[in-house]
């Protein structure tokens, strides 16, 4: 693979088997430069975030992102590769897959639907746009309990102070152009199975054919003396996240939980607040995902930024004056002093709604489905953070993995069997996060019964180098 410029801009040249072919050369999902990525037959992986681009189409064939590349034209004459681009192709570095629009309006229609989306995040938009890109023009409606259209919630955390216009994944023209209805501060309250209709808060009745389930979870809270104080969050919005940072900005902030949520904004805030203080209930930061010692060193590494650990002890009050946080207090007796504090403990699935209709919950109350995301009932499907799925190279076991790259792949196979297509997830298991300006990727799922941060074949590591700390696989 090679860069090529061309003027205008960029290509990625890439030579396999003997044949050339000229792409887009950055990845569309964060620009991540593909010619630092893996060629490996007939697809281009990006070096970031694991997304996959097929080099005799362009198209992306795995996860995360939305966009594919363009394709190029290219000649071969007297030994010479010539490439022909369009200026326009070249500057903008994404290709948005040919799509259907609607020839089903909801005028006069408007109490139901074809497909009903129940969840706008990565799994519910992918269905939809998926759908679309497969010639389904019959009406599309997505509903979220969000006050905003699809946006990148895992960016919330690593960056606090972005904007909804910012973490938007599609502009708003996008949607009517391709007539997928988005219903914001949604609320469903009842799905009736029998008679295919949904009920809203408001009362609001909705009939489908197809319906995806893709509600994501609920972050845990704290169950502590005062947990009612004020200037106590959970990120779940642009607007948690963004008052957070006025809040801690030159002040004392205390981040409950050392998860990947809490240790991002920990990482975030250092820069911003007088202080930062973490609490934590195991022994190390992540030990539960990445081990003892990866753990251990990444410890180091917030400590060396002046990020205080109270570890192996949590939280039993919150004291306030005049109504808002002061003071965290701990179970070890120590008090810590607090202007804002973030709870990142953890989350469960946001299934309640589904309690009283027929389809299966299990006992955490995360939705079962197949290999096609279909669920016990026929025409219902689940995706996302709220499902267990089988994982193939686990036996088929059923597991959880709420992973943002994971819901995109979910959505899609959701919309593909929807329309008969008979597909499977197979895609492994990918996650990133990124701190102090060093990033960590894990790829593949911890095994149950190992012990505490040993990990199943196909799990990697990878730590950028930093003063302190090299961390290998």
């Amino acid at each position: 693979m090679r860069e090529v410029e061309l003027g205008w801009g960029k290509v990625l040249l890439v030579k396999d088997n003997g044949e050339f072919h000229a792409l887009g050369h950055k990845c569309p999902h964060y620009g991540a430069p593909l010619v630092k990525g893996v060629l490996s037959r007939g697809r281009v992986r990006c070096p970031w975030h694991g997304a996959c681009f097929n080099i005799g189409t362009g198209d992306l064939e795995d996860f995360p992102g939305l966009d594919s590349l363009h394709k190029f034209q290219v000649k071969i004459e007297k030994e010479k590769v010539y490439v022909r681009a369009s200026k326009q192709a070249l500057q903008l570095q994404r290709r948005t897959k040919v799509m259907a629009k609607c020839i089903s309006p909801s005028a006069g229609h408007s109490s139901s639907t074809n497909v009903l989306i129940v969840g706008a995040g990565a799994a519910g938009l992918v269905c939809a746009e998926t759908l679309r890109q497969e010639g389904f023009s019959d009406r599309i409606v997505l509903c979220t309990l969000d006050r905003h259209l699809p946006y990148d919630r895992p960016k919330l955390s690593k960056s606090l102070d972005a904007q909804p216009e910012q973490l938007a994944l599609r502009p708003k023209e996008f949607f009517r152009a391709y007539g997928i209805e988005v219903l914001t501060e949604a609320q469903v309250v009842t799905v009736d199975v029998r008679n295919k209709k949904v009920v809203f808060k408001d009362g609001f009745k909705l009939e489908y054919s197809k319906l995806l389930l893709a509600p994501g979870s609920s972050p845990k809270m704290l169950s502590c003396k005062g947990k009612e104080v004020e200037n106590v969050f959970t990120i779940r919005t642009p607007e948690d996240a963004n008052r957070v940072v006025r809040l801690a900005r030159g002040r004392n902030a205390v981040v409950v939980g050392a998860g990947f949520l809490g240790m991002e904004v920990a990482a975030y805030l250092t820069e911003k607040a007088h202080s930062v203080s973490v609490v934590e209930l195991e022994e190390t930061p992540f030990r539960r995902f990445l081990g003892e010692r990866v753990g251990r060193a990444l410890m180091k590494m917030f400590e060396n930024n002046r990020v205080k650990f109270y570890m192996q002890t949590e939280v039993s009050e919150l004291r306030a004056q005049e109504g808002k946080l002061k003071e965290v207090v701990l179970k070890s007796s120590k008090v810590v002093r607090a202007d804002v504090c973030v709870v990142g403990i953890g989350a469960v699935p946001a299934t309640g709604f589904l309690r009283q209709s027929s389809i299966n919950l299990d006992s955490r109350g995360f939705i079962p489905v197949n290999k096609m995301m279909q669920t016990n009932v026929p025409g219902v499907f689940a995706a996302g953070d709220a499902v267990t799925f089988p994982l193939a190279w686990r036996n088929n076991r059923k597991v959880n993995i709420p992973h943002w790259q994971m819901a995109h792949a979910q959505g899609r196979v959701a919309a593909q069997n929807m329309l008969a297509q008979e597909a499977e997830i197979s895609t492994v298991p990918y996650l990133w996060t990124a701190m102090f300006g060093k990033s960590l990727r894990y790829a593949g799922n911890r095994w149950p019964g190992q012990g505490r941060g040993q990990v199943r074949l196909g799990v990697w590591l990878r730590c950028v180098r930093s003063a302190e700390v090299e961390l290998g696989s």
